[in-house]
């Protein structure tokens, strides 16, 4: 087994990083975050990181998320989605 982490997203912007790692974990990847975006004083970027193994996977629904793939249409109602 491969304990290694590998660095799939980078952004200055802490929430951006939030949702990438909500949404890897939706995906069933596990993912962490560090960087500079801890802590009280929040100034640098803030890097998202997979296991290993998942490397692939992560970096497609990056990509997937990155290029609009789960956006919402512009007609999307959320009463009839149920939200």
């Amino acid at each position: 087994m491969d304990d290694r982490l590998i660095r799939v997203f980078a952004s200055a912007d802490t929430v951006a990083c939030e949702m990438m790692r909500g949404r890897l974990e939706a995906e069933g990847v596990s993912a962490m975050l560090k960087g500079e975006g801890e802590g009280p004083y929040r100034a640098g970027p803030v890097y998202v990181w997979v296991p290993a193994e998942d490397e692939d996977t992560a970096r497609e629904i990056v990509e997937a998320v990155s290029s609009g793939a789960y956006a919402l249409d512009d007609d999307f109602d959320e009463q009839s989605a149920g939200i």
